[in-house]
């Protein structure tokens, strides 16, 4: 199993040296650009640092990574370019930084949103593979027909993750077709959350957005619909995560696992959990967005879900209304820390 991995600027070169470390498994690391939009936001520095300093790291870590062979994935999955979306200018620039990357380090591959940006790459950028971002919420055949033109890849829409019939009629597909099909392991988004796109949206804009006088911080649904109590036993069934464990399952389905690893506390953790195929800890620690604090004093012990976990979840007839298994096995796992005053 081949893996693509988001890079994240760190005090420290333990992320930068893991990753190294594990190159021949470590199939892309994807990046985004400058002030250009994407899913998570542009890079930013830490106190005291000067963008210069962090655009600086950024093109020393790819030089670095590009050195051991591995792959580079520029990211315009932005969710919005607002009036720049059908900007000449708009297009120069994306021209530009893509002819730079791919002069300077070479280009695997780019992930967007844009069908337009995909255009765009594929007439003037044709050996650069274009991968449809799990943003676009991909998860049919007639999805991807629409836009095979110019596409070369997909990701899997998140909540497909448990769906093996599903994902195998996309897989024969792509097969068919001279496609690639990918999926992102270890989102911690909730399933069909009806704010994504809002959010997604609140992201490609956070420069405007910061600049002004907000009357609310809006962190996504899912932090406020995880500190109920009744809505955390459903967690399990509400998400669509694969277990570092559970990845053999998926052996055949994807040419590379996408992990996301850029706003991640300890992405190192990540790394070794899922090229390590076995983690032992706090569950949602691995994810993206992370929700372990929703559980604290608790804890969602991986080692002790079902050892049948993963393949229950991918085969289940997803009759979720009258089945508990989920919500037991969430049970299962939970283990309550002490709190401070607590005896131990």
């Amino acid at each position: 199993m081949k893996f693509t991995v988001g890079y994240q600027p760190r005090p420290t070169r333990d992320f930068l040296d893991a990753i190294l470390a594990h190159r021949e498994a470590i199939a892309e690391v994807y990046f985004p650009w400058g002030d250009l939009p994407n899913g998570r936001g542009t890079l930013t520095g830490f106190p005291g640092e000067q963008p210069f300093e962090v655009r600086n790291k950024l093109v020393e870590a790819l030089a670095e990574f590009s050195a051991a062979g591995i792959g580079l994935n520029l990211l315009l999955n932005g969710n919005c370019y607002g009036r720049c979306s059908q900007s000449r200018a708009f297009f120069q620039e994306i021209g530009d930084a893509a002819d730079w990357i791919r002069g300077r380090f070479g280009l695997a591959s780019v992930t967007t949103t844009s069908p337009l940006i995909a255009k765009f790459l594929k007439t003037n950028f044709p050996e650069v593979e274009v991968r449809a971002s799990v943003n676009m919420e991909i998860g049919t055949v007639q999805g991807m027909e629409y836009l095979a033109d110019w596409f070369d890849g997909y990701y899997l829409k998140r909540e497909l993750n448990r769906d093996f019939a599903k994902i195998c009629e996309l897989r024969r597909w792509c097969d068919d077709n001279g496609k690639k099909l990918y999926c992102l392991a270890n989102s911690g988004c909730l399933n069909f959350c009806s704010a994504h796109n809002f959010h997604d949206n609140l992201v490609a804009h956070e420069h405007e957005i910061a600049e002004m006088d907000n009357a609310y911080e809006f962190r996504g649904v899912c932090f406020d619909h995880l500190s109920k109590p009744e809505k955390r036993r459903n967690f399990l069934r509400d998400t669509n995560f694969i277990r570092p464990e559970d990845l053999p399952l998926y052996e055949s389905c994807f040419d590379a696992v996408k992990l996301a690893t850029r706003t991640n506390r300890n992405p190192v953790a990540v790394l070794e959990a899922y090229l390590g195929g076995r983690f032992s800890g706090n569950l949602p620690e691995l994810l993206e967005p992370n929700h372990a604090e929703r559980f604290y004093p608790a804890v969602i012990e991986n080692g002790r879900l079902p050892i049948d976990f993963g393949r229950t979840v991918l085969h289940c007839s997803k009759n979720c209304a009258e089945c508990g298994y989920c919500a037991a096995a969430l049970e299962q796992s939970l283990i309550q820390l002490p709190t401070i005053g607590d005896e131990i």
